[in-house]
Formats: structure tokens, C-alpha cells, sequence
């Protein structure tokens, strides 16, 4: 993808959460850079710390931590999706999951010493501040939706609610991914597949 075409999505997106006017944007935009990963490649991983904020703009990633030799896909993420591991990038302890790439997938990032050195001066200063704090606040929505869709919601209704996203979208996971995202067997994800094919969105 052309790079100036990936600035020009990130700085859409982010009018969300600030506005940066043709000075601010020409200023920030100096300290993003486009990354790229292989399938199957990581963008956090356990005991290392998390640099980098990344946004996607081509491609998909899952969460997943490793237990007793198997691994728990805990969270995935999709164009037009923030991805990191927060924690770590804020208190620079290491991370405690794997990120990694469930296909080609191409970011904007920035570092942590990058949004430092847009802290310093007074043009970017308020906004990145105010950046990075709802950039918390996404993180923190999305863990709270996730505890309480396990809580309220049965396998069922959450599949339906990845689904919500696009069927495309779930074409691009293998199936033993969604099944441990929705703490079920592959064997009872097949016969939810196949009740909810009956009966379209």
C-alpha cells in the first residue's frame, strides 16, 4: 500500500479522538512510521517491552498467551484497529501476551519515545496528552465489553458479535482461533456455524 495513502487513513481515524490542523499533522506525522509483518510474525511478546502503538491498516492480529503448552486466543483486532500491549508501552514492564500477525499486515505506528518527544513541544503537547489518555480509555472499553460478554453472553451471542464485524472478516481466522476466543470446542463451534447458516444476519 502507498504510504501516503496509509497517513491519510491513520489521520481520518484519529480525528476521533484529536484534530490536528495542517502544522500539528505535518509535525506529528514525522514520528509515525509504516510496519510491516509476515503471518505469523509478533508484534508484542511475553518478558520484552511494547515500544509501540501500532494502528492496522491492512490485515488482522490476535492476543493469545501461552498455558501449559497451549495457547488461549484471548482478543483479535482488524483494520482500522489500535494494537498494542498498552500496559507494558506505558510502564515499559515487559508484556505479558503475544500480539502476533494472523496474516500480512500492515501498520502506522509510533514509539514511546516517539509520544515523549510530541509531549515537549507546546504545538502538540495538549492533544497528544489527551491522545494517549483516550487511546487508554479504548483499551480499557474493550477489556470491560470482553469480561462482560463472557459473563452475560452465551457462545452463541458472541459469535454473533464477531460476526457483526463481517463475515469476511471471520473467513481470515482459522476456526480453532475463534473457538478458544469464545472458551468453546471446535466441535461446538461447527454446530453453531451451522445453525446461524440457516438463518442469515
Amino acid at each position: 500500500m502507498d504510504h501516503l495513502k496509509a497517513l491519510d487513513i491513520y489521520r481520518t481515524h484519529i480525528e476521533k479522538y484529536i484534530v490536528l490542523n495542517d502544522e500539528e499533522w505535518t509535525v506529528f506525522k514525522d514520528h509515525l512510521s509504516i510496519r510491516t509483518l509476515k503471518k505469523k510474525q509478533n508484534f508484542a511478546e511475553p518478558g520484552l517491552v511494547c515500544n509501540e502503538v501500532g494502528f492496522i491498516i491492512l490485515g488482522s492480529v490476535r492476543y493469545y498467551n501461552v498455558r501449559e503448552g497451549e495457547e488461549i486466543t484471548g482478543y483479535f483486532s482488524f483494520e482500522n484497529e489500535f494494537v498494542s500491549s498498552y500496559k507494558s508501552f506505558l510502564t515499559r514492564q515487559p508484556a505479558l501476551n503475544y500480539i502476533q500477525a494472523l496474516e500480512p499486515t500492515i501498520f502506522v505506528t509510533f514509539s514511546q519515545k516517539s509520544m515523549q518527544l510530541m509531549l515537549a513541544p507546546p504545538l502538540l503537547a495538549y492533544k497528544i496528552e489527551r491522545f494517549g489518555r483516550l487511546i487508554a480509555e479504548y483499551y480499557l472499553c474493550c477489556y470491560e465489553d470482553r469480561m462482560t460478554a463472557f459473563i452475560t453472553k452465551t457462545p452463541e451471542e458472541r459469535y454473533l458479535d464477531l460476526l457483526s464485524t463481517g463475515r469476511d472478516v471471520l473467513q481470515r481466522i482459522p476456526q480453532h482461533y475463534i473457538a478458544h476466543f469464545l472458551g468453546i470446542t471446535p466441535v461446538s463451534l461447527s454446530r453453531i456455524r451451522r445453525k446461524i447458516l440457516v438463518s442469515p444476519l
